[in-house]
């Protein structure tokens, strides 16, 4: 990322039904520095129509709100504006909350006694391409989704450089970092990630973890 890349502020929105938590977050973070809060939003409806009005990098979303809950303002978010991540910010860390915002494109997950420096790390991180899970929420993730949807045929029915893009990937590396640590191109590494997930028949990079976590590829 360029030098003036990095100094433009991160654009968010927050959106949660409850007044007091959208004025918290939004003093958190206004102690940030680079981090700019462009709107406040209610509801589902409300956030969805930010992100046309503000073109936002991430919007903070509550998943329980009124009228349109987070995960149907997340699935709409990311089909109609592709450029812009969301981190799910929530009391909630039931099984069905999880999954459902991770398959509606969420690309981070946070509950809501995250402090300040998580929150921003969050932000940062998802802004610039990557995912980023709560550890709790990572380790829960390894339960939840089905076994025969994960599981696949066994590892190896993979390549050795397909092994290797499927650990870094349950590290956490976006493919840019995948393809710096292999020193090959980006497009080689998304050559890879679409024939690894074919092979094992995942259909996300959430149900790629959750696989390499199972069979002993990522630890």
């Amino acid at each position: 990322m360029s030098d003036a890349a990095q100094e433009r502020p991160i654009r968010v929105v927050v959106a949660d039904d409850q007044r007091m938590v959208r004025d918290g977050i939004q003093l958190m973070l206004s102690l940030v520095g680079g981090v700019d809060v462009v709107e406040l939003a209610a509801d589902g409806e409300q956030a969805v129509a930010a992100v046309a009005a503000h073109d936002p990098d991430v919007v903070l979303m509550d998943l329980r709100m009124p009228n349109c809950d987070g995960v149907t303002a997340t699935r709409r978010i990311r089909a109609e504006h592709p450029r812009t991540q969301v981190v799910v910010l929530t009391t909630f860390a039931d099984d069905a909350d999880v999954l459902d915002a991770l398959r509606a494109g969420a690309r981070g997950y946070l509950t809501k006694d995250a402090g300040a420096e998580e929150v921003e790390r969050a932000l940062r991180r998802v802004a610039a391409g990557h995912a980023d899970l709560d550890p709790s929420v990572q380790r829960r993730l390894l339960g939840w989704l089905p076994s025969p949807a994960v599981r696949g045929p066994a590892p190896d029915a993979l390549t050795d450089r397909e092994l290797d893009v499927l650990r870094l990937i349950g590290d956490g590396r976006s493919n840019s970092e995948i393809a710096a640590h292999l020193s090959v191109s980006e497009s080689t590494v998304k050559t890879h990630v679409n024939h690894l997930f074919a092979k094992i028949k995942v259909r996300d990079r959430a149900q790629a973890v959750t696989y390499a976590f199972r069979n002993g590829i990522a630890t």
